[in-house]
């Protein structure tokens, strides 16, 4: 079993950062999806990559997943870098 261990990124329709503080573990494919020939849905047998388990911090991922033996690659999201400016800022001129 292979999993991923990442900090979920902001909505693109959203300026706050609620749901971006946790970690979430989730299970990787361990196959294809197949195409069901009578209505064109996609599915799998994998329920496994259904599971989606959120953690405070990454350590506390990680030790799950080793405890449980689970091969978990991280990925670190990259700093969000806030430069402070005040609201007259829009209206000065830099020509």
């Amino acid at each position: 079993m292979a999993a991923r261990i990442y900090q979920p990124a902001k909505t693109a329709t959203s300026s706050g950062r609620a749901k971006t503080r946790y970690w979430l573990l989730e299970m990787e494919p361990e196959g294809r999806k197949t195409i069901d020939p009578l209505c064109g849905w996609s599915g799998s047998g994998d329920t496994a990559q259904q599971i989606q388990l959120r953690f405070p911090t990454k350590e506390a991922a990680l030790a799950y997943a080793k405890k449980n033996g689970i091969e978990a690659r991280l990925f670190v999201p990259k700093s969000r870098i806030v430069s402070p400016k005040s609201y007259a800022d829009n209206f000065t001129r830099t020509t």
